[in-house]
This record gives C-alpha cells, sequence and structure tokens, in this order.
C-alpha cells in the first residue's frame, strides 16, 4: 500500500492558525498566486471561492475582459491580506 503523501500546512492569514494549505498554485502567471499558494489554506480558498461567484454574479464579471481579471485579483489581495472584502453596494445575501 503506497504511503499518503504528508499533507502541506501552512500558517492561514484568514484563520490565524496552521492549517493545510493549497495542493498547487492557483493562476501561477501572477505573484499573487504564489503568494496565496504560502500563506492560504485549503479551507479559506474554498470560502474564497464562494465570494468569487458572489461578486462575478452581483457585478456581472466578464473573465474574458482585463478589466474583470484585474477586478478579481484586487479583491482577492484585499481578501486574503488587506483589510478584507467589500460586498457589493446593493448586495442582499440570499435567504437560506
Amino acid at each position: 500500500m503506497p504511503e499518503a503523501k504528508p499533507k502541506r500546512m501552512v500558517h492561514c492569514v484568514k484563520f490565524g492558525r496552521e492549517m493545510e494549505g493549497l495542493d498547487e498554485v492557483p493562476f501561477d502567471t501572477h505573484p499573487l498566486g504564489q503568494k496565496i499558494y504560502e500563506n492560504v489554506s485549503k479551507e479559506a480558498w474554498r470560502m474564497w471561492v464562494e465570494h468569487m461567484k458572489m461578486l462575478m454574479n452581483e457585478y456581472r464579471l466578464n473573465l474574458g475582459t482585463r478589466e474583470a481579471q484585474e477586478f478579481l485579483l484586487r479583491q482577492m489581495e484585499q481578501y486574503f491580506f488587506g483589510e478584507g472584502a467589500q460586498l457589493p453596494p446593493d448586495y442582499v445575501p440570499p435567504e437560506r
């Protein structure tokens, strides 16, 4: 039976504790990808993905445009390393 590969741990900037890190660098063509790989846990990344979906829907972003990609990169930087993510001005959370 092959040995399980040890989990890569990071000190997560979002949770402030040691947690399992990402398996690979997200969008390795941008320096922010490496910074996220080194400082963000899988759990925090999952939370960002959900937040990003909301941003894409609320702002009706077309990820084929440079402007939308740069907007998301700025939001991601704020989400993990800045003051936190801003919600769109007219955003109303879905009722559960």
